[in-house]
C-alpha cells in the first residue's frame, strides 16, 4: 500500500523546530521505500514569513515535494496545487503550524486521516482524528468524550535541542565539557573554553526590528566588552537574511537609527569567518549555519527581540533579555493581522504605526514566549526608550552573579515539555496509517 503524508506548516520557526525533527523521525520509523511513502509540505501564509520558507523546506532531504505559501489559498479552496500534484488514495495530514481549521478542510477533501500537534490549545476536537500535545493541560481542556484522541508527546523544540546541540534532552542525563581553545572562531568550535563568556545577539530578521535592534545590541555589546574583555559576541543569522543586508543596519549612511544609539557603526568583514566590526574594535561573529543551537546552547545569556527567537531560546533553557526599543514608534510595523496591514499602508502607514504602537504600549502584557508559557516574567522584558549603557549594566550584573542565570535556566527548563516528541508524533502518524491496513485486511 502506498501512502502520502502531507505536512501543513507556515513560518520559519515552525519549519526549523517542528517540521525538521518530525520528517527525520518519520523516515526513521516508517521504513517504507521512498516510492511507497511520499512526504509533501504545503505552506500557508504567515506574518513572520520572509518568502524563503519553501527553500528551507526543500533543503530537508526527507521531503519529496514543497509548495510555497503564495499558492495556499488556491489549494485550500479548490484542492489544486500550483503544480497539479497527484494524491494517493491513503494518507495522513499532519498539522505543524497555521490555523487548525486547515487540516480539517484538507483532510476531508483528500479523504485522509488527520494528526495535529498542539502546544497550548487544541481545536476542532470532533473533526480531527488525533492530537499530539505538549503537556497534559492541553488535553485536559477537551471534553472527556474526546480524551481517546489525545496523546501527550512532549516538546518538539526540546527534540531539536537534543539533536542539534549534542546535549541530552530534558529527562536525559549527561554532561557537556568545554575544552576548545578560545583562539578558534566560534563557528569552528564544537565547545568553548570555560574562560570565555559567550553572548548571543538575536535582533530579528525583518527590517522593522533590525533597524533599531542591530545598533542597540551592538552598542550594548561595546559597553559590556569594555568592562569584561573575556566576552565574545555572535549573531546567528536568520536563513532568510543575507550578510550584506544585516550589515547595512549598522551603517549610518543606510540606517539613520544608528544615531539614536550613540552613533554606533560597524562594517562587514569577510575573513576566515564573517564578522561585524564596530568603529571601536568590537567584533561580532556572524554564524551562518542554521539552526545554530549548538552555539546558542553554550551562551551565558542572549539579547533578543520579541518573537520566535524567545521560544527557541526558552526551549534551549538559555537565559535572555528581551528588548523592544520604542525610540521610533513608527519603526515597529511587523504586527500580525489587520494592525500589520494598516501599519504598512503606503503614505498613511507611518501614522497608523505610531498609533498602533502607542496603544500597544498602554496595554502591554507578557511578550516573550517563555513568560507567556509561565504566566510570569521568567526572563526580563525591557520595553521603552532603551539606553545601551543601562541594558549593558543589567547584562554585567547577570554575568557577575551567575546564580541569577542558573535560576532563570531552571525556570525555563520547567516551563516546557519533555523531549522525544518527534518520535512520539511519528508514532501517531504510523498508527493512523495502520488503520488503512486494517480496513484492507
Amino acid at each position: 500500500m502506498n501512502f502520502d503524508i502531507l505536512i501543513l506548516s507556515n513560518g520559519p520557526g515552525e519549519l526549523t523546530t517542528w517540521v525538521r525533527p518530525l520528517v527525520k523521525s518519520l523516515r526513521q520509523k516508517l521504513t517504507y521505500e521512498r516510492s511507497r511513502l511520499r512526504i509533501s509540505v504545503i505552506l500557508s501564509p504567515c506574518p513572520n514569513a520572509s518568502g524563503k520558507e519553501a527553500k528551507i523546506a526543500r533543503s530537508y532531504p526527507e521531503v519529496d515535494r514543497v509548495q510555497s505559501a503564495e499558492h495556499f489559498w488556491q489549494f485550500l479552496l479548490w484542492g489544486k496545487t500550483y503544480e497539479n500534484w497527484d494524491w494517493r488514495n491513503h494518507g495522513v495530514v499532519v498539522f505543524l503550524g497555521g490555523d487548525q481549521i486547515f487540516p480539517v478542510v484538507i483532510a476531508k477533501r483528500l479523504g485522509y486521516r488527520s494528526v495535529v500537534y498542539a502546544e497550548w490549545e487544541a481545536r476542532w476536537h470532533n473533526l480531527i482524528d488525533r492530537f499530539g500535545v505538549m503537556k497534559p493541560e492541553v488535553a485536559a481542556k477537551a471534553s472527556p468524550k474526546y480524551a481517546h484522541k489525545f496523546t501527550v508527546v512532549g516538546d518538539l523544540m526540546a527534540e531539536v535541542q537534543k539533536e542539534d546541540t549534542g546535549t541530552p534532552g530534558r529527562g536525559d542525563t549527561g554532561t557537556k565539557k568545554f575544552s576548545v581553545s578560545p583562539r578558534l572562531p566560534i563557528s569552528a568550535s564544537s565547545s568553548l573554553s570555560p574562560s570565555i563568556e559567550l553572548i548571543g545577539i538575536l535582533p530579528g530578521s525583518k527590517p522593522a526590528k533590525l533597524a533599531q535592534g542591530v545598533p542597540l545590541t551592538l552598542a550594548i555589546a561595546e559597553h559590556v566588552q569594555a568592562k569584561r574583555p573575556q566576552t565574545k559576541f555572535f549573531i546567528p543569522v536568520a536563513p532568510t537574511l543575507d550578510l550584506q543586508t544585516l550589515a547595512s543596519f549598522a551603517n549610518p549612511e543606510k540606517n539613520p537609527y544608528t544615531e539614536t544609539f550613540g552613533g554606533i557603526s560597524a562594517q562587514l568583514i569577510n575573513s576566515e569567518s564573517p564578522v561585524l566590526k564596530t568603529s571601536k574594535g568590537l567584533t561580532v561573529e556572524l554564524i551562518t549555519h542554521h539552526p545554530a543551537y549548538d552555539i546558542l546552547s553554550q551562551c551565558q545569556i542572549c539579547l533578543t527581540t520579541v518573537g520566535a527567537n524567545t521560544a527557541e531560546l526558552g526551549s534551549l533553557a538559555v537565559p535572555m533579555i528581551v528588548l523592544l526599543p520604542t525610540q521610533q514608534l513608527d519603526a515597529m510595523r511587523s504586527w500580525d493581522g489587520l494592525p500589520g496591514i494598516l501599519a504598512n499602508l503606503p503614505g498613511v502607514g507611518t501614522s497608523f504605526a505610531k498609533l498602533i504602537n502607542w496603544i500597544f504600549l498602554q496595554r502591554k502584557g507578557l511578550l516573550a514566549w517563555p513568560n507567556i508559557w509561565a504566566k510570569s516574567e521568567v526572563v526580563p522584558e525591557l520595553v521603552g526608550k532603551l539606553q545601551p549603557q543601562e541594558v549593558a549594566e543589567m547584562v554585567l550584573d547577570f554575568l557577575n552573579h551567575p546564580e541569577k542565570l542558573e535560576k532563570i535556566r531552571a525556570k525555563l527548563q520547567s516551563t516546557r515539555g519533555e523531549s522525544g516528541a518527534a518520535n512520539k508524533l511519528a508514532e501517531l502518524v504510523y498508527e493512523e496509517m495502520e488503520k488503512y491496513q486494517k480496513l484492507v485486511n
